[in-house]
């Protein structure tokens, strides 16, 4: 199957997004793709702030990005729109880093007010870098994200069944089985 990489630009070490990104890694994984999770808080501050392209962990993100077919995008939402954090990644990327990639760009926040800034601030750079198929994003509530009393993240029942659907759909985009056997959510 494709190899997904799923990219969290949370700055936060308790992050709401990283949590959903990993709850949808396990549906994609039992879809039978590789999932490479990447948190973009993990790469040295230096060199995406000094912009340090030859960096060794800026130039293995980069080959990161090159090696997968499909890339999941996921960032909290902070004044309309996407993270810094991420921004400082993307800024460093080749300008075509997404080309024949299919991309699926998720975004948390706090309010519905924010519901936009997919198709509104992140979705223009991604096809500004070259994405071949930028499938339906999708917005979801801080709220309807927790983690379980295993520790383990969890998604309200209404929020979950609609990220299968979005991820099932990527997942055909690339060519995988959207059915799993048993529910995740």
């Amino acid at each position: 199957m494709a190899v997904i990489l799923s990219v969290s630009g949370s700055p936060s070490p308790t992050s709401r997004t990283t949590r959903l990104l990993r709850h949808l890694d396990e549906r994609l994984r039992l879809q039978g793709h590789e999932v490479i999770p990447l948190e973009v808080r993990t790469l040295p501050a230096q060199a995406l702030l000094g912009a340090d392209f030859r960096h060794p962990a800026i130039v293995e993100a980069t080959a990161q990005f090159e090696r997968a077919d499909g890339v999941v995008i996921g960032t909290p939402v902070y004044k309309a729109a996407y993270s810094g954090l991420l921004k400082s990644l993307l800024d460093l990327l080749p300008q075509y880093a997404l080309t024949d990639k299919t991309v699926l760009p998720l975004a948390t926040g706090g309010s519905t007010a924010h519901v936009l800034a997919i198709d509104y601030a992140l979705r223009p750079v991604l096809s500004s870098m070259g994405a071949s198929h930028i499938v339906p994003g999708w917005f979801t509530l801080d709220k309807d994200i927790v983690v379980g009393e295993d520790g383990t993240p969890a998604v309200a029942l209404a929020a979950a069944q609609a990220l299968e659907q979005v991820t099932d759909h990527f997942s055909a985009a690339l060519g995988g089985r959207t059915t799993v056997l048993a529910s995740t959510g």
